[in-house]
Parts: structure tokens; C-alpha cells; sequence
């Protein structure tokens, strides 16, 4: 089996072999038809929006207090490729598809909370094992920002202000399980669309928003000798997948044929021809976020 950690700086790397072709890892999602690309479908012009009108901003002149954030002690656990600590808050909008559409970048290490004006939780890192941290925002309150939380899912960390800088995020990625399709978006616009295979039954694809994190160089021909897109999402449940792929995460890649695409067949990757993969590597860059829905409502 195999699964993803780090292998050098900038790169996140595999670190177990695949002892069989007919073992289907959590980083190496679907089988796909050797020498044959399927026919890529025509996407909707937009991402729909599932949320509702924002409220109308409050009247006077008041200005909101900015919660204090209060010290973070020196042993709290640093979030890493391991699954991150518990006690982060829900996201609320996990399933929306609006973009989002800023990314933070941490320059030094950061206290992440529960809330604004919380608890201090875990340090948030400027890397992980070498890889740059690209954090998508989805919320913001008076001096505090909230982002998708990386090895966890559908959770959010706060930061207070200071100690980290913002990037345009241009790209989504929207995932749909019951269409088994995976749509990539610019600016809002539906781009490329792709039939894709998923997690089989008890180790579905998770679902909610997520991000890449970022890729790595597989070892061996499984994944068709094309980079994989590790994401900030693992398993659901972690004792469902087989023990040597416990500490993976779910990862958009490649296969070696493309046999099984539209069916559910991986342990809970996203699997694709190796000419859409390569267009997503080239195209879409780390931080950007993803989200996985069952099915896509229409606007």
C-alpha cells in the first residue's frame, strides 16, 4: 500500500512501497483504461451558490471590540501531517461551493484557537515537513480570520491578527460523488469537467470544503508516473482503511489504466486520467481550495 508523508523539502513524498497493482491506495484512487482518455463532459458556466443572502450590515457608528487573543502555551501539539488535534470548531459552510477566493500564508509560527478570543489549540507552522502552507479563509471577525484547518475535515482554525500575509486564490476544484465527476473552476468559471473515481462503500470520499495542500513525486508505475495532489483531508473513518495506509491523506492522482472511472473503487482518493492530472498540476496551485459535495444543485 501506500500512502503519502515527505520525502524532501518543498515536495511531499510516498514512503511505503505498493507490494501489488491489485491493491488500491488511499492516495491511488480509481483504475482508469489504459490508452484511453474518457470524454470530458461539458460543465456548468458557474459555480451555484447554496448560501443564503448575507444580512445587510449593522447601522450607526459602533465600533466591534476585537476579542484578546490570549497566550498560547509552549507545549501546545503543532498541527502536521498527522491528524490535527481535536477541539477545532465546525465549519459552518463546509458544503458551500461559493469560492474561496483569499489564502493565507503564515510567516512564523501561529496559535490557532477555537474561536476569536479563545482557546489556543495547536501552532499553525509556515510549513509542513518542508511544504508551504497555503490556508483558504473562510471567515472573518474583527481583528480575526478563520481558515480550513489541514489534517482534520471540515474543521476551522482562528488566528488573530499578525504573522502571516494574504494570496489571491483564483482556482477551485468541486468534486461530486454521486456524478463521479470533478469540475475545475477560474474566477467562478467552470473550466475542464472530468469523470473520476471514488471511495467505495465505508471509505468514502470525505465530504466539505478542503484545499491542496500539496504534491508529491510517486514511487512506482501505479499512479501512471504523474504527480500527486495531496489535500488537507484524511479519512473519515481512520480505522476503515487497510492499517498501512492509517496517517494518509485523501489525494486527487493518476492511475495506471483508466478502467474504473465513474465508479467507487478507491479508498477514498480521487482518481483521474493522467492528462486531466497533469493539467491540474500545471494549472492549479497549492492552497486552492477544494470541496466535495454529493450533488451539485442547480442555481
Amino acid at each position: 500500500m501506500r500512502y503519502l508523508g515527505f520525502r524532501r523539502p518543498g515536495r511531499l513524498g510516498t514512503v511505503l512501497a505498493v507490494p501489488a497493482l491489485v491493491v488500491a491506495a488511499l492516495l491511488a484512487g480509481l483504475a482508469l483504461t489504459r490508452g484511453t482518455a474518457p470524454p470530458v463532459t461539458t460543465p456548468p458556466t458557474t459555480v451555484p451558490s447554496t448560501r443564503s443572502p448575507s444580512a445587510p450590515p449593522p447601522s450607526g457608528d459602533a465600533v466591534e471590540a476585537v476579542p484578546e487573543a490570549a497566550p498560547a502555551p509552549d507545549d501546545l501539539p503543532v498541527v502536521d501531517y498527522d491528524p490535527a488535534p481535536a477541539g477545532f470548531p465546525a465549519d459552518p459552510d463546509t458544503m458551500e461551493v461559493t469560492p474561496l477566493t483569499e489564502g493565507l500564508r503564515p510567516t512564523r509560527r501561529l496559535a490557532a484557537y477555537d474561536a476569536p478570543g479563545g482557546r489556543p489549540l495547536a501552532f499553525l507552522d509556515p510549513t509542513i515537513r518542508g511544504v508551504e502552507l497555503t490556508l483558504p479563509v473562510a471567515q472573518r471577525r474583527t481583528g480575526w480570520v478563520a481558515v480550513l484547518l489541514p489534517s482534520a475535515n471540515r474543521r476551522l482554525a482562528w488566528l488573530p491578527a499578525g504573522g502571516w500575509t494574504t494570496t489571491d486564490l483564483r482556482d477551485q476544484i468541486v468534486v461530486e460523488r454521486r456524478a463521479h465527476r470533478l469540475t475545475w473552476y477560474r474566477d467562478g468559471v467552470a473550466r475542464r469537467s472530468w469523470p473520476v473515481s471514488l471511495g467505495r462503500r465505508g471509505q468514502e470520499t470525505p465530504l466539505g470544503r478542503t484545499f491542496v495542500l500539496g504534491r508529491t513525486t510517486p514511487t512506482g508505475a501505479v499512479y501512471g508516473g504523474v504527480d500527486i495532489y495531496a489535500l488537507g483531508s484524511i479519512p473519515d473513518d481512520l480505522d476503515a482503511v487497510p492499517a498501512s495506509l492509517r496517517g494518509a491523506h485523501i489525494g486527487i492522482h493518476s492511475w495506471h489504466h483508466d478502467g474504473e472511472l465513474g465508479r467507487s473503487t478507491t479508498n477514498g482518493c480521487v482518481r483521474l486520467t493522467r492528462s486531466a492530472q497533469r493539467l491540474l498540476l500545471a494549472e492549479v496551485p497549492p492552497g486552492s481550495p477544494v470541496v466535495v459535495v454529493d450533488t451539485l444543485s442547480a442555481a
